[in-house]
């Protein structure tokens, strides 16, 4: 209990030195001992590296999770160290409502039928973005998450720890200085001053080595902050590469489901305009991961063209229809095959209009006094 007691009155003093020193600096009346320009400049960059990484830590989690109630909720778990439950995607939700919706409405009728191929295509849209989450999750979050949970709270303790140090050294400064100065003024008691200035000394030394010490261990810290960008930076490119193959995923789903509504919708309205509603860039390809990148559409099918000898004779003889013809945008570049096709340039503007008979992929395009066969899914249709 004595010694509990020395130790907590030891501590209590060595507290108030501290609040002493740091009010009197505050106010100008203190000396302190500043850091020099390198270290300086490590603990600015150690700061904005904390705060960004919570910025962009936060609105990643944003971006994941919209839902607020439900990041709250997965907040919760992890900190009780439980396994967040399961959760389904909106695009999985929807799915399961339109198959219901199919089922109830009439799974033979065309509007049932459209409705069972769209909730397939959201139920693989649901699955990607799952994975995704997942992915992101573990590759992105969680190595940024584990830097201000446990690196930076280290380097927190240590600059806490130099910042107590400091006081303690510039402290000691302060009462060798007044001691020489009360040395210098007393006339008889010069042997008890001469005592009380060894002993500052003596205690400046000791605050000396032990802050040179504490500013070594904080450099050396803050310096791995540059192997913390490096470590981020590769989580990053894992970001990327996982969001490019999401986006390539549902790219590819909802093509296909474009593609099969399309040839329904044929069925059910004949004679109707193809090709108002193709993407407005071109498609991913996404055989791997590391290799994800865009890439030009394949070329339509011919099937259903007549004979390019044919087309070729017929073209320039055929006349535009009073009626129908339509300015279009070429979204991206096209080499013509033939004579028979019009090469395009992108966000060049031309006239389009269709023959009967034409296959609905193909359109016939005009610039000036040439003409000839243009693909549909490399045009936007503007009026």
């Amino acid at each position: 209990m004595d010694f509990n007691m020395k130790k907590l009155a030891s501590d209590a003093g060595i507290f108030f030195t501290r609040a002493v020193q740091f009010t009197e600096e505050k106010f100008g009346q203190a000396e302190k001992t500043e850091l020099d320009a390198h270290f300086e400049n490590l603990l600015a960059r150690a700061d904005s590296t904390k705060n960004w990484t919570e910025k962009i830590l936060r609105q990643t989690e944003v971006l994941l999770q919209p839902n607020p109630s439900a990041r709250v909720e997965e907040f919760l778990y992890e900190k009780l160290d439980r396994k967040v439950p399961s959760r389904v995607t909106n695009g999985e939700l929807l799915a399961q409502y339109m198959s219901e919706a199919a089922s109830e409405l009439g799974p033979t009728t065309p509007y049932g039928k459209t409705l069972i191929k769209v909730a397939e295509a959201e139920k693989r849209l649901g699955a990607a973005e799952r994975d995704f989450i997942h992915t992101a999750s573990i590759n992105f979050l969680t190595p940024l998450r584990n830097f201000l949970e446990g690196d930076w709270k280290t380097i927190s303790k240590e600059r806490r720890l130099l910042q107590n140090r400091r006081l303690d050294l510039d402290a000691c400064k302060a009462r060798l200085k007044k001691a020489k100065a009360a040395e210098a003024k007393a006339t008889c008691e010069g042997d008890l001053w001469n005592d009380e200035v060894d002993k500052s000394e003596q205690e400046l030394r000791i605050a000396q080595t032990e802050f040179d010490r504490q500013a070594e261990v904080t450099r050396l810290l803050l310096e791995g902050i540059s192997s913390t960008h490096a470590n981020h930076l590769r989580c990053l490119h894992e970001f990327v590469e996982s969001q490019t193959t999401y986006y390539a995923q549902c790219y590819r789903h909802m093509l296909d489901l474009q593609k099969q509504l399309g040839s329904s919708q044929g069925a059910i309205f004949p004679g109707t305009f193809v090709g108002t509603t193709e993407p407005a860039s071109p498609p991913l390809s996404s055989t791997s991961p590391t290799t994800t990148a865009a890439t030009m559409p394949v070329e339509p099918s011919m099937a259903g063209m007549a004979p390019s000898g044919e087309t070729a004779l017929c073209l320039e003889e055929v006349a535009p229809p009073a009626s129908g013809t339509r300015k279009a945008r070429v979204l991206y570049d096209y080499e013509a095959a033939d004579s028979s096709e019009l090469a395009l340039l992108a966000d060049e503007l031309i006239t389009v209009y269709s023959l009967p008979g034409m296959d609905p992929d193909w359109l016939i395009g005009e610039r000036g006094n040439k003409k000839g066969k243009v693909p549909v899914t490399y045009l936007e249709l503007l009026s």
